[in-house]
């Protein structure tokens, strides 16, 4: 650049690597290249170089946020509106140009919030501020692009696009999700300050801008992987397989899982290939480790739940308590049942789909995690989570095809609202995808080799003896097989 660049611009530069200084600093001239002319880029240089990736729309968000841009300040400053068309009108200059990719790429929220203000306004109108209504339409432009990319560079991680559900409805609807945590004024408007404050809190829009704006300025620096949106996805039957996930919802659920659960997400039970069978999908999700429960009633809305734990079949709710003795005693009392009797726990949730994309997390108020029965005289037979016995958060019944959702006006556990379209739905469409690594084999589960509920929790054990109890049970052990 000469050494008539600004201090801002050599600032900016100093946020990346020695070895990626040059690539950024060639952005401008490859772009020359592609339409430019002089000492600025115009609209056809930023066409020619995204106009695969991204729709007409977002390369002019782009533009219009590269042009407003004011390297002598350090920031990305969006003046009124007509100034701002002026700016649009005469161009990027190559100053310009790095500030807008270094507050992109490895900006922090306040620099990043003038470029999504300049990216969401229109050709006019107030400058200062924007209603969540156009921050709506940026996003879906932004999304609706992202998901371009991981088509055409072959992304999608075993996902097959044609066969799972509608991309412009997950656009939408994911749009919707990412507004709803915009605090807006009274009037719906968001100035620059709320955006910051958005942008913040929402990691998803700097990730997916990083991810337009380098792959469609083509600006691949070295030693940084591409971002992963998507969980792998495993052998699915893709051939017959109709799957209600689209690549938003998913690319919206991955993230709300436990960092550890990477394992490819492999399809454990569908009703469209496995039939309309509670057993079958009893057998399909039993002991495979986490698990998620996608479900669609007949109003075509759509919900579901993350199990955190292996699911199985016991007539108690599934979830982790909180140390005491006294849970250590019930422990003991249960003693038919082996520790894996406490599975579930706060990782768990229930989220919806359709008409709202949401999730809902464990709120402490029990731990009613999961319930799983079959076969029992006494008990519910089904599959439920949160809430309690016939007021779940969510419920499957085992006379396959019925449920229901009841909160009022929230689900204890999860804090859910209804999440079907009645209290009591009829069951249209259901599938299951196991997201983590299956359980390993417990100890003892086979024959030779198998220890006392004693020995199963030694803590348990301990705290017997200091409680007062008697362990009447240490003088019926049989004598341990000599293993020489």
């Amino acid at each position: 650049m000469g050494n008539t660049e600004s201090v801002v611009v050599q600032k900016r530069l100093a946020r990346f690597r020695p070895e990626e200084r040059p690539l950024i600093e060639g952005v401008f001239e490859r772009l020359q290249g592609d339409g430019g002319s002089g000492k600025v880029l115009t609209l056809e240089s930023f066409k020619s170089s995204m106009d695969t990736l991204a729709s007409d729309s977002m390369i002019k968000r782009v533009y219009r946020a590269a042009c407003c841009v004011e390297s002598g300040a350090g920031t990305a400053t969006v003046t009124g509106s007509g100034k701002a068309i002026t700016a649009a009108t005469s161009g990027v200059s190559r100053e310009q140009l790095v500030v807008f990719l270094a507050d992109l790429l490895r900006g922090t929220a306040e620099e990043r919030a003038p470029l999504v203000l300049a990216m969401s306004q229109e050709g006019a109108g107030n400058s200062e501020v924007v209603t969540r209504e156009q921050v709506s339409q940026f996003l879906q432009d932004v999304l609706s692009s992202v998901v371009k990319i991981l088509v055409s560079r072959e992304r999608l991680r075993g996902w097959k696009l044609d066969r799972m559900g509608d991309v412009s409805m997950g656009v939408k609807l994911l749009a919707e999700q990412m507004c709803s945590e915009l605090k807006a004024s009274e009037r719906g408007t968001c100035d620059v300050c709320s955006l910051e404050d958005w942008v913040f809190r929402v990691s998803q829009v700097a990730a997916y801008l990083e991810l337009l704006v380098s792959e469609g300025l083509a600006v691949v620096l070295p030693n940084r992987p591409p971002l992963t949106l998507l969980p792998a996805c495993l052998e699915a039957p893709w051939s017959k397989l109709k799957c209600l996930l689209d690549l938003p919802t998913l690319m919206f659920l991955a993230p709300q899982l436990p960092d550890s659960y990477s394992a490819p997400w492999r399809l454990l039970f569908t009703t469209q290939l496995h039939g309309e069978s509670f057993s079958r999908m009893v057998a399909g999700l039993s002991k495979r480790g986490p698990t998620l429960l996608l479900i669609r009633d007949t109003r075509g809305h759509v919900f579901g739940a993350f199990a955190s734990h292996a699911w199985e079949v016991k007539p108690q709710f599934q979830g982790q308590p909180h140390g005491s003795w006294r849970i250590a005693l019930e422990k003991i009392v249960h003693s038919q049942v082996h520790r894996s009797w406490f599975c579930g726990d706060s990782r768990c949730f229930l989220f919806s789909v359709y008409p709202r994309l949401r999730v809902y997390t464990a709120t402490g108020y029990n731990q009613h995690f999961m319930y799983l029965n079959q076969n029992q005289q006494t008990m519910p037979n089904g599959l439920g989570m949160g809430g309690q016995h016939g007021y779940f958060g969510l419920w499957l019944d085992s006379d396959f095809g019925r449920g229901h959702s009841r909160a009022r006006p929230k689900c204890t556990t999860y804090g859910s609202p209804q999440l079907s379209a009645d209290e009591e739905f009829t069951l249209d469409y259901a599938e299951v995808w196991a997201v983590g690594k299956p359980p390993a084999p417990e100890e003892g589960e086979e024959g030779r080799g198998k220890r006392s509920v004693l020995d199963m929790d030694p803590e348990v054990q301990a705290m017997m003896e200091m409680a007062g109890k008697t362990l009447h049970s240490q003088g019926l052990r049989e004598p341990e097989e000599d293993e020489d």
